[in-house]
């Protein structure tokens, strides 16, 4: 359980302290605006109010885009252009952090929809191929199959014939992406959803790890640890993929749905799938990270969180097996705009370290981007340890002398210091 004594008191090899290092690219004005909007997004009325009224405009069709892509959707994504996002890849490439990039268009609900999404992370596979600084990529299973047909699937009822062939042809979809991944020898993050189509993307998950991970892991699933039946399936996962001899890959995170998942429960009645404390997900989700270091040799781990406590405890415990920082099994993940005091220190600190960076036209990622702020809003203290690091940091360039609104990036902490 993580506990701010447990915070201060554990003894891990690395620290989130250094603001220096974790602003090293970001101008007077770039760390200027993220005060900005972490200082709106920590008031869920302020939130609200901002999403819809932009949500509105955006329907109207008012010429706001130029303000959205100056200010939230700079801070958190990575641009509409493959020459944008490049730029920013260059930039963590410096300071030894991998890109994830994640296509955030929400396409149609269609095959026509489905087909255009594959085409476009085939692409992006083919571009990590060439590229080492995207050691990965990611992907919904419900960009490529339709929710309903998932949720039919999940609930385990006998299909349509209609439903078995789109069913058939979702699989062969999502075949072609990780067959792709694999030949290409980039690892694909399969992400998680809600709890009532999880148990198809549970299985679409675990046929491609079978298929593809038998000789290093290719195809990663995701466990959402605010669910209190994960580490019972984790459990079972591993001992599966033992007795299988592939390769289990698994991203673990605290969870993104808990609002409509609650909702939802409440409405249909039945018992919600969400732990039912802040401590009890934390609790397990500290536990999936000993459960998995206690079997390292056969699981891989990116440990997705922004949680200070957890990315301690793995390196602590890395340290305690003498593995070494970098250790090909265990990457550390957050996203673009958000925890640079854990990503940057991490990557000094010589660990595996990447960042996912949503791209796309801003129109069409702007679902993702109200999404987002909603469920960061919702994270309690979140917020708050943003705009913390942030003042500090915008407090040591002022006592040095340097320009609080200027263009020019910070001063480059020095790696050998």
């Amino acid at each position: 359980m993580a506990t701010s004594t447990e915070l201060r008191d554990i003894d891990a090899p690395v620290s989130f302290d250094n603001t220096q290092v974790a602003f090293q690219y970001k101008s007077g004005r770039d760390l200027f605006l993220a005060w900005l909007i972490f200082s709106l997004t920590k008031n869920p009325a302020v939130m609200k109010l901002l999403t819809r009224t932009v949500k509105l405009l955006m329907v109207l069709k008012m010429p706001i885009k130029p303000l959205i892509k100056a200010t939230v959707f700079k801070l958190f994504c990575g641009g509409e252009t493959k020459a944008e996002y490049e730029r920013v890849i260059a930039r963590l490439r410096r300071a030894h952090i991998g890109t994830i990039l994640d296509y955030a268009v929400e396409g149609s609900a269609d095959e026509a929809g489905y087909a255009n999404t594959e085409a476009e992370l085939l692409k992006i596979i083919a571009e990590a191929k060439r590229n080492p600084d995207i050691p990965c990529t990611c992907l919904k299973v419900t960009a490529v199959a339709a929710f309903t047909l998932m949720e039919r699937v999940s609930t385990g009822n006998a299909l349509t014939r209609e439903q078995e062939r789109h069913w058939a042809d979702a699989q062969a979809r999502l075949d072609r992406i990780c067959k792709a991944a694999h030949a290409s020898d980039k690892p694909i993050y399969i992400d998680a959803e809600e709890s009532w189509i999880q148990p198809a993307v549970d299985t679409l998950a675990e046929t491609m790890m079978r298929r593809y991970n038998t000789q290093r892991a290719i195809v990663f699933t995701t466990l959402q640890m605010y669910r209190w039946d994960r580490l019972d399936y984790l459990r079972r996962l591993i001992a599966d993929a033992r007795v299988g001899g592939y390769r289990l890959a698994v991203k673990i995170v605290r969870g993104a749905y808990m609002e409509q998942e609650r909702q939802r429960a409440k409405e249909m009645g039945y018992p919600s799938p969400i732990n039912p404390t802040l401590e009890a997900t934390h609790r397990d989700y500290n536990a999936a990270i000993d459960m998995i270091m206690d079997n390292i040799e056969v699981v891989e781990i990116c440990l997705g969180t922004h949680n200070e406590y957890s990315c301690k405890r793995m390196a602590s415990l890395m340290a305690a097996r003498n593995l070494p920082n970098d250790h090909p099994h265990v990457t550390f993940s957050q996203l673009y705009g958000m925890s640079d005091n854990i990503s940057f220190n991490l990557s000094r600190a010589g660990y595996n370290v990447s960042k996912y960076l949503p791209y796309g036209p801003v129109e069409a990622t702007l679902p993702y981007l109200t999404r987002r702020a909603e469920e960061n809003t919702a994270i309690a203290g979140q917020m708050s340890k943003e705009l913390e690091i942030i003042i500090r940091e915008r407090d040591r360039r002022k006592r040095v002398g340097q320009c609080l609104l200027c263009e020019s990036t910070g001063d480059q902490a020095d790696s050998t210091s």
